[in-house]
């Protein structure tokens, strides 16, 4: 099973960067030279920073949702989750990285559905040790190192 390894991140900082109006992937406009805004990611990315944690992901199984190996999933464990969320899944004593399908729960049974063809649905039944970690709320990606 793919995982995903959870970091605790430092939020007391503040980090302004510079935010770009409007990036368009066409042409870009003459007008929107000058940067306007500031973006705090702390202030405007972490809604709770105590429920708040990061985890790097390992695997392809979430890749159809844009999210690759190698990617920081930013995870906020005060979010009550809700099918259809991607969240971070504790089970068998495994983290992963999953949609969260309730769509079962009258049959006595969920699933963790992949992003994958190639990968097969978890099916979640009382036996299983299983919690819902956390909501994923963002991804980060690197380009270029």
């Amino acid at each position: 099973m793919p995982n995903i390894h959870i970091i605790k991140g430092e939020f007391k900082k503040q980090l302004e960067l510079q935010l770009a109006p409007g990036i368009r992937a066409g042409f870009p406009s003459p007008a929107e030279d000058y940067l306007h805004d500031s973006l705090d990611f702390n202030h405007d990315l972490i809604r709770n920073p105590e429920a708040t944690f990061y985890g790097r992901v390992e695997g392809d199984s979430m890749i159809e949702a844009g999210i690759c190996d190698g990617d920081l999933a930013v995870i906020d464990r005060s979010i009550e989750p809700q099918d259809g969320d991607i969240v971070v899944a504790f089970i068998n004593e495994e983290f992963t990285i999953k949609y969260l399908d309730l769509t079962h729960r009258s049959e006595g049974y969920i699933e963790l559905r992949p992003a994958n063809r190639r990968f097969k649905p978890i099916r979640i039944n009382a036996e299983d040790d299983f919690e819902v970690w956390g909501v994923v709320v963002w991804t980060i990606k690197q380009w270029k190192q």
